[in-house]
């Protein structure tokens, strides 16, 4: 709760340490006066945190020979807005170390400084300006500069910077800064567009885009550390010594009273492309000469950005606590069939393009509704001493340094070093061995600010990654320590998969609950046939196993595996799980038959072919023969029922397939009951005994081809794939109907002599 308040005394100490842009401007006064401003300056956040952060920098300043004014903006006038502030003000603690007598001058003072100033319109920008000139002329003292401070929605930022540029800028020599708390956009898009605009006002020098985590004592010591220690650190400091290394912050409140912000962004954005992110960069850049040279420890980590990995979905795993949606719906008025897929855990792994670390895993995790709160860095290196009787010896023990940010049972920040590894070096007197918790003092950095680059190299790595996610279902968690080890993960390879499975039983009175005893493993029954349940994930490497086990069944006893794939988007996980992972699919004796097509050239987009050829047929190697698209397109036309394409492909299937009998059958169901393309109203009965039909959609494109229910019937194993959170209220409406095939065509799939399957996963089964 105090990352604004330290934000600000950290801000305040760089702006003092700068005498004034002495360095940058020749002749720049030492000291002088600093008029603070405040926009925003009656908001919630100004009322609990900055009002408390200033105050405490006037107290620390306030004899150095500075001198202060303070304002706070707002948009209301100021009869109305003063009593508000003033409020506020009266609030504020004094730092520990002033007496009470001290205290009750200095707060006195500060409330004398402070006032009130309308904030709306550009004639309020230029009234303030000239008040901020008079007022040197009128007292006589000469200006260090103006701080402004902008505790607002990120979208006025750019109207804001324009308007403190045109009429509030200081007077020559003295300095300008404007602070600028996060979200700095929501991808690479809108932070390169937001710090153009902002770019048109100020310069980059003038902008502070804050992130607190940087000025954690722990992470503020990262580069000294390993430059204090660097004689040890440097020959094992790479891949042929690390393991790994995990960066971690854990959380074990929710998310309420921030889902308008949270909702929009969720865990990676919120705390993982920024927090984590920072840290990743301070342990594995390249150690500048000069730890106080600021240009070359941005240029050593934006040479550490340039070589990480590219990210896509199979990088990360994502999940979100089981309450979050219901908090979603009542604070953002949302109806009960809204579904947010925003992530409140993530798992990620990371890796850097250089020799150093090629290889070498960098883990990346953060959560809300975890078992605990904790922050830490940990770098776990290989051991290369086997022990053979004595487990419990120091050389026995994981080699780690452990960079500890605070809470966790250890509530201290440290920087823990094993035994076995070395005695590290202390980095100066402000750091002691650590043997009880009082030894330990919180201390903040000067430096720790982000620039331009480094915020578009980080919103560059990370934005593949979430537009690839955007539509991905987390995997719903209890919260605390009902979560278990449900959120474990593995990392294969340069995956990255949860490292269980989990199939949950689910009474059929009982689809609420909380707790662990609601997500235990189940396999059961839906609509009298069987049913496998899970999470997305795992119900694809189900259904892909189930796939391969029937063609590995059907080849030994045939020679041939015969399978027919429906379009649209539930597939997709699929085809790219079989692409990936199973490469002993016996492609070569295996036919691939299309369920339904769209009445379209097999080359456009919404060619259900296309699909299965871009997601699956390039990827594997199966002869060009053994595929066979429908026949939509004949004689330079679609669908033309005297072409006779759909029977053509009724001919193949009675040539190629015996007794016309798949021995898979993949399907899905839409929203209002339909498979394959049996629309409901469409008089199925009509088709009698053909295996394929032209039929007609109520939705664009309208002509369809498809097989029938005759020839889904005869398959020896039909799956039905039903997934996402939106397909809910159709999974209870059809557990409820009886069979009507005409009403609901998915109820008219009924295998004569063979299997039905309903894949379903806990966003349809749940909601």
């Amino acid at each position: 709760m105090w990352k604004v308040v330290w934000a600000t005394l950290l801000l305040l100490a760089t702006v003092c340490a700068q005498r004034g842009y002495a360095k940058e401007t020749k002749g720049a006064p030492k000291v002088g006066h600093v008029s603070v401003v405040i926009v925003g300056g009656t908001g919630d956040l100004a009322k609990k945190y900055l009002w408390q952060g200033f105050f405490h920098l006037y107290a620390n300043q306030v004899s150095s020979g500075y001198s202060f004014s303070f304002y706070g903006g707002g948009l209301l006038p100021k009869d109305k807005a003063t009593p508000f502030l003033f409020e506020a003000l009266k609030g504020v603690v004094c730092p520990r170390e002033l007496s009470v007598e001290r205290c009750a001058l200095v707060k006195e003072q500060f409330l004398k400084l402070a006032e009130y100033w309308q904030l709306k319109t550009s004639e309020d920008y230029q009234a303030l300006g000239k008040h901020l000139t008079e007022q040197l002329t009128q007292e006589g003292i000469v200006e260090a500069g103006r701080l402004f401070y902008l505790s607002v929605p990120a979208f006025a930022y750019a109207d804001i910077a324009e308007r403190i540029n045109n009429s509030c800028r200081p007077t020559d020599g003295a300095w300008l800064r404007v602070v600028l708390e996060k979200p700095f956009g929501h991808d690479f898009s809108s932070a390169q567009l937001l710090s153009t605009q902002l770019g048109t006002s100020l310069k980059d020098e003038e902008m502070y885009r804050i992130d607190h985590y940087l000025g954690k004592q722990v992470v503020s010591k990262i580069l000294p550390f390993r430059r204090e220690n660097s004689k040890h650190l440097d020959p094992i400091w790479n891949k042929h010594h690390i393991e790994r290394v995990e960066i971690v912050l854990k959380e074990t409140l929710d998310a309420v009273g921030r889902i308008p912000f949270y909702d929009q962004y969720g865990v990676i954005r919120d705390v993982i492309q920024n927090h984590l992110t920072e840290v990743m960069t301070l342990l594995t850049m390249g150690l500048p000469a000069n730890l106080s040279d600021v240009k070359e420890v941005l240029r050593n980590k934006l040479k550490i950005f340039s070589a990480l990995q590219h990210l896509d979905r199979n990088c990360a795993t994502i999940g979100q606590y089981q309450n979050y949606n219901l908090e979603v719906q009542e604070e953002l008025n949302k109806t009960k069939e809204y579904y947010s897929l925003t992530p409140t855990f993530a798992g990620i792994m990371v890796h850097i393009d250089i020799a150093q670390y090629e290889k070498m895993p960098i883990i990346l995790t953060s959560g809300k509704m975890l078992d605990e709160r904790l922050g830490y860095a940990r770098i776990l290196f290989k051991n290369d001493i086997f022990c053979v009787q004595s487990h419990n010896s120091v050389h026995c023990k994981p080699k780690q340094i452990v960079f500890y940010f605070g809470h966790g049972t250890l509530q201290y920040p440290a920087i823990l070093v094993s035994k076995n590894l070395f005695k590290p070096d202390l980095m100066d007197t402000e750091w002691k061995e650590i043997t009880e918790h009082k030894d330990v003092s919180v201390l903040g950095r000067k430096d720790s600010f982000i620039s331009t680059e480094n915020l578009l190299a980080s919103w560059g790595f990370w934005t593949p990654l979430l537009h690839g996610l955007a539509k991905t279902s987390p995997r719903l968690y209890p919260g605390g320590a009902d979560n278990g080890n449900m959120l474990d993960f593995k990392l294969l390879g340069r995956e990255v998969t949860f490292a269980n499975e989990a199939v949950v039983m689910i009474p059929q009175d009982h689809m609420g609950g909380s707790g662990a005893e609601s997500f235990q493993v189940m396999q059961g029954k839906y609509r009298s046939a069987e049913m496998v349940s899970a999470w997305p994930e795992e119900l694809i490497v189900r259904l892909a196993a189930d796939l391969q086990a029937s063609a590995e069944k059907a080849v030994r006893e045939g020679g041939r595996f015969h399978l027919a794939l429906s379009g649209g988007s539930s597939p997709l996980a699929l085809f790219q799980r079989l692409a990936r992972h199973h490469y002993s699919f016996p492609w070569r004796d295996t036919h691939v038959w299309m369920v339904d097509e769209r009445c379209v050239p097999l080359t456009e987009l919404d060619s259900n072919f296309r699909t299965l050829h871009d997601h699956l047929l390039q990827h594997v190697k199966m002869p060009y023969f053994n595929i066979h698209p429908m026949p939509v397109q004949m004689n330079q036309r679609l669908c033309v029922e005297e072409d006779s394409g759909a029977l053509l492909y009724e001919r193949d299937i009675n040539q190629l397939v015996n007794a016309s009998s798949f021995h898979f059958v993949l399907l899905g169901v839409g929203y209002d009951g339909h498979t394959a393309s049996l629309f409901p109203g469409s008089k199925l009965d009509a088709h009698g005994d053909c295996l394929v039909a032209l039929t007609e959609s109520p939705a664009k494109p309208h002509q369809r081809m498809s097989l029938t229910l005759r020839a889904i019937n005869q398959a020896q194993k039909v799956g039905v794939l039903v997934m996402g959170k939106s397909k809910h209220e159709l999974v209870t409406q059809l557990s409820r109907v009886k069979d009507n095939p005409n009403k609901w065509p998915i109820t008219g799939v009924r295998p004569t002599s063979g299997r039905l399957v309903w894949y379903i996963d806990y966003d349809a089964l749940l909601g």
